[in-house]
């Protein structure tokens, strides 16, 4: 087996939207990016090309004036204008210059100092790039003005870069809160969505081995996990039918086994006295309670009785006088202790008979042979059942009331005894307790519940 976890469905689907809106954002900005630059909409409308180099490239000497350093990229700019030209000027009266202003805009520097921004044109056109900017920009050198031409173009580093700012601060709020809404949102609508199918699912939790018939529900189960349902509904229905052959085939083997075991046990009677007759009649009882033991289980299994007012002490007193000459025949002695009184409760008389001759049955084949069994009546409608054997450990107390489980590997019968018993014993609202008794040897009892105890 795999020692991998299982996922969860629902957090996964969680992680897959937030990958694909997280990528998809990506792919988005990524075209517009590569339209913007193909197409040239917003490189031939632009108008820092030449500021933008300036800025980086301006910083101060020792002495705190403005210098101009030949970045790489000033020098494609160079190469690019041939008559570039600026004028620099920072708030302490430092400034900078080159080239020629065009006459065009001469009139501007002596206004400078009383403008933030400015864009001349010389086109009529509006929409036009302007011929000669002003801008108030952060450089190394602190805040400079700048006052130069836009004959450079937006590169698309810079054009990446400045997308890059804009995701950070418009594309990555955006997507956290939509990453946020689907962590939330997701697990809601999932959960409605497989209602249908955890309703199933909390049905499927109930169904038992031996309720047949049972299938389950597919109102509400999302179209995806119908195959999955309905497989196990067909699977449900295919193990009803074999149940049903499985119980149809060990109630007609025990019919056929009743027969031949009263011949037997009729020709055994025949036999002189003896250890051989002993132990024949002991295989034969055996048998006999094998056989209305596999009768017992497919009655129980219809559960068609009727509860009527039963005594245990009577019903306790018949099992004894039925069982003890095997009882004596094995070894045994046997005692029985019950209030004079009738401890009446409510149930099947055959089938609380038949609990209580497997329990007898169970001490003479495992009693070891030895000692005495005990037979109890308790007045609050429980029935002990001791012996002075070996004992059950505690690590198989649960274990011996599984069908055909037998607590050692060599023992007698065929491991129906005690979870028929069970069986009985919770068909009546009851359960049975295993314990020791004072001699150290098994001691069984049968607990039928008070408020289905009447007094006579």
């Amino acid at each position: 087996m795999s020692g991998r976890a299982p996922h969860s469905f629902k957090w996964r689907l969680v992680g897959w939207l937030v990958l694909f809106e997280t990528v998809a954002t990506l792919v988005v900005i990524a075209i517009a990016v590569g339209l913007l630059w193909v197409t040239g909409y917003l490189i031939d409308g632009y108008e820092n090309g030449n500021v933008d180099v300036l800025k980086d490239a301006i910083t101060r000497n020792a002495e705190g004036k403005l210098v101009l350093q030949e970045t790489p990229d000033l020098i494609r700019l160079r190469r690019r204008v041939a008559n570039i030209w600026f004028i620099v000027r920072d708030k302490q009266g430092h400034s900078l210059a080159e080239g020629k202003v065009p006459e065009a805009f001469v009139f501007a520097i002596a206004g400078l100092e009383h403008m933030n921004d400015g864009r001349f044109r010389l086109s009529p056109d509006k929409n036009a790039r302007p011929e000669a900017v002003v801008k108030w920009l952060e450089s190394p050198a602190g805040s400079v003005q700048i006052f130069s031409g836009t004959e450079g173009e937006l590169t698309f580093g810079r054009l990446l870069l400045s997308t890059t700012g804009a995701f950070l601060t418009i594309f990555v709020p955006m997507l956290l809160l939509l990453a946020f809404a689907t962590v939330v949102v997701t697990p809601v609508v999932v959960r409605r969505m497989l209602s249908g199918l955890s309703h199933a699912a909390s049905h499927a939790a109930h169904i038992e081995y031996d309720r047949r018939g049972i299938q389950m529900p597919v109102v509400g189960v999302p179209s995806e996990f119908l195959p999955l349902v309905r497989a196990v509904n067909d699977a449900l229905e295919r193990l009803d039918e074999g149940y049903t052959r499985h119980k149809r085939f060990l109630a007609q083997a025990a019919h056929e086994l009743r027969t031949p075991v009263a011949i037997l046990g009729a020709r055994i009677a025949s036999l002189p006295p003896g250890p051989d007759k002993t132990r024949l009649n002991e295989d034969v009882t055996r048998l006999s309670i094998l056989a209305g033991q596999l009768l017992d289980l497919e009655r129980l299994d219809a559960q068609k009785d009727e509860f009527r007012p039963v005594d245990l002490a009577a019903l306790a007193e018949r099992v004894i006088v039925a069982l003890a000459p095997l009882a004596f025949g094995a070894g045994y002695e046997m005692t029985f202790e019950a209030d004079p009184r009738p401890v009446v409760v409510t149930g099947d008389e055959a089938s609380l008979e038949r609990a209580l001759t497997n329990l007898v049955q169970n001490a003479i084949d495992h009693g070891g042979r030895r000692g005495t069994i005990t037979v109890k009546v308790d007045p609050q409608g429980a029935i002990d059942v001791c012996d002075d054997g070996d004992g059950i450990p505690r690590s198989e107390t649960d274990r011996i009331f599984e069908p055909f489980q037998r607590l050692r590997k060599d023992g007698k019968g065929a491991g129906l005894g005690l979870n028929l018993v069970q069986k009985i014993v919770q068909l009546h609202g009851g359960y049975v307790d295993v314990a020791r008794s004072p001699s150290g040897g098994a001691c069984m009892r049968i607990v039928l519940p008070r408020e289905a105890t009447t007094s006579a």
